[in-house]
């Protein structure tokens, strides 16, 4: 699927969304004075859009002008037909003024069409729960995902002084500069190859706050409604805390530059003293993985130092929203051909950007050198996506089995080998690799198995391990809480086709295979269960199973899952109050709904909601408990 495709279908509403298997929970809400407050209906919703649908039309072919505009002065700067200089000094007033009037009103049309369509409004949830007599108790910490962090320069060298406080990854600055000044971007963003810290002169560092993580650009929510809900209840900066932090960097070097382990656990500490309660942890994605490492980080000798009673004493509860605890198998197609086939991690603007902007080789370079991006990389190997005639979550009706997860149609050269499972696919990876990448990866994670409860333990002192779920155990906190909330039902990147790249001007050797659908294939990808960024096995597993072998959660930690099929809404570019995209989901209602409840104490009351396989499908993974 084309880029293209990719911007229309955030833009414009996505039809051929799968329908879940089971109706999703909807509790009834209730403002604050007791009065029901009703989702707005479907005919409603079509009555409210069918005489906007030609405007909608008109709008965006006149901003797709616009932006074409904008793109042929950027391909016209060595004609000098248009001066680069005088766009840098254009801001969105002035935009604003040059586009026609009508295309102007009839964007604020439909940004008030969204809010009417899709305006379940963002405190009804926390005002449902306050009429209950629900209410702020326990201190709220949340580690965001990697959309969900801002990144802006604190450089002071001349190369980064017109950027100083801006963010360079989350804004239109991010945009313009991407654009217009493509070259110094990249050395913004890119960290040092041989350290993996700051290049030289340069220095980005994550924005602070809730402003960090409340949106991605102006309009694009990522936090802000389960913002607004925790507000409702009582929470605001003096017992809510957002702990921001450059996903670009390792666990290791966020700890060594940064101090945020540091930080984070003196904001729990002081949480649970000024308040008298433990703290609720509510992460998301990539987010996951970072609060999982510092679960050991915490509490082991010449690192946090806490002791193995630490955990049990400050914390309550651990939220785990669409937490990518076995990686991303889109991943690696990432650092590998510097492709995927929907970037639904990043919003729109940035996918477009980068399709458009950043050559292959380019995007393989960028993220190579944003050492964070490959703990995402699948983890179990085999045990848990398969191997070359089987994987546990293959359907019966498949032509395809998902354990051969890189697939060539033509195996005969050394670009093009066999087709390869996930842990062959990792070994062709860093065969193919630069050295100070291989050399990086191989230091800092691991992605195995461990199969018995002494490897399990001798793991533990191993700190690349601990981003790794299978290789390490949970901490021993009998008293600890784990609710893992995701998102079944949307069609996820699972496998691939590839070829080796015979383009003469290619600097990669090999790319997918966009030549080949058919059946399970499209355009080179077959699509498996998930989220629409993170596979169901990845959300699930260790929810659904790992967690409940002895050696991984050897306290017996009490773990929930909440499974929340996608029904989005058609007429919504977001999905409305019932998506379980993996973004979208933070604005989910039924999902706000769990965190307050959580957060006011009430979580022993959540019962356990599988709609999907993932049980099934996880009896068949080969990792057994210990006999």
């Amino acid at each position: 699927m084309s880029s293209f495709n990719v911007l229309r279908r955030r833009v414009l509403p996505d039809s051929s969304s799968e329908t879940s298997r089971a109706p999703s929970p909807n509790p009834v809400f209730r403002d604050k004075d007791g009065e029901p407050v009703t989702l707005v209906t479907a005919s409603k919703l079509k009555k409210l859009s069918s005489h906007r649908s030609k405007r909608r039309q008109w709008l965006l072919f006149g901003l797709g002008g616009l932006f074409g505009i904008v793109v042929a002065a950027f391909f016209a700067q060595q004609n000098d037909v248009i001066s680069l200089e005088g766009l840098m000094d254009i801001n969105l007033v002035s935009l604003l003024d040059a586009i026609p009037a009508g295309i102007v009103n009839d964007a604020k049309d439909i940004t008030r069409h969204e809010r009417e369509t899709v305006n379940y409004d963002s405190f009804t949830v926390g005002l449902h729960l306050q009429s209950q007599g629900v209410k702020a108790r326990h201190p709220v910490i949340m580690i965001p995902g990697v959309i969900s962090t801002g990144l802006e320069s604190w450089g002071t060298e001349e190369v980064s002084r017109q950027y100083f406080r801006k963010r360079l990854w989350g804004s239109w600055s991010m945009m313009r500069a991407l654009v217009l000044d493509k070259a110094s971007w990249k050395r913004h963003i890119m960290l040092d190859k041989l350290t993996g810290l700051d290049p030289p002169g340069i220095k980005l560092r994550a924005a602070q706050g809730f402003d960090a993580a409340d949106f991605f650009i102006t309009g694009y929510w990522i936090w802000s409604k389960i913002l607004e809900n925790l507000a409702t209840l009582g929470y605001d900066p003096s017992n809510a805390f957002t702990a921001a932090y450059d996903w670009r960097l390792s666990c290791e070097k966020l700890e060594l530059r940064d101090h945020y382990f540091t930080r984070l656990k003196a904001h729990i500490e002081t949480g649970v003293k000024t308040s008298g309660e433990k703290v609720v942890l509510v992460s998301h994605s990539m987010g996951s993985q970072v609060l999982f490492y510092f679960l050991h980080w915490v509490e082991a000798e010449g690192h946090g130092n806490g002791g193995p009673d630490w955990v049990d004493t400050f914390v309550d509860s651990w939220i785990n929203i669409s937490g990518s605890m076995l990686g991303a198998l889109k991943g690696l197609p990432a650092v590998l051909s510097g492709e995927m086939k929907d970037t639904a991690q990043l919003n729109a603007f940035a996918v477009y950007g980068l399709e458009k902007f950043l050559a292959k080789h380019e995007r393989v370079e960028l993220f190579r050198a944003m050492p964070g991006a490959s703990s995402m990389l699948p983890m179990g190997g085999n045990a848990v996506w398969g191997n070359k005639t089987w994987a546990p979550d293959d359907s019966s009706n498949q032509t395809i089995s998902y354990g051969t997860f890189i697939n060539f149609k033509e195996s005969n050269s050394t670009q093009s080998p066999a087709n390869l499972t996930v842990e062959e696919s990792h070994a062709y990876l860093m065969k193919n690799s630069d050295t100070w990448y291989r050399d990086q990866v191989q230091r800092t994670y691991s992605y195995g198995v461990a199969h018995s409860k002494a490897e399990v333990e001798e793991n533990g002192k191993d700190a690349k391990k601990w981003m790794n779920p299978l290789e390490t155990r949970l901490p021993l906190a009998p008293h600890l809480k784990i609710y893992c909330f995701y998102g079944v039902g949307k069609r996820t990147e699972r496998s691939y086709w590839y070829r080796e790249d015979r383009d003469p001007m290619s600097k990669i050797n090999v790319t997918i295979d966009t030549s080949i659908t058919y059946g399970e294939i499209d355009r080179g990808v077959i699509m498996g269960e998930g989220d629409g960024t993170v596979p169901l096995m990845s959300n699930g597993y260790m929810c659904a199973k790992g967690w409940r072998i002895n050696r991984y959660n050897p306290a017996g930690v009490t773990v929930k899952v909440y499974e929340m099929p996608h029904e989005p809404d058609r007429f919504s570019p977001r999905g409305g109050p019932n998506t379980g995209d993996h973004v979208d989901i933070l604005g989910r209602a039924s999902l706000n709904d769990l965190i307050l409840r959580v957060a006011g104490g009430k979580g022993n009351h959540i019962e356990e909601n599988y709609v999907s396989n993932i049980r099934e499908y996880s009896e068949k993974v080969k990792i057994y408990d210990d006999r």
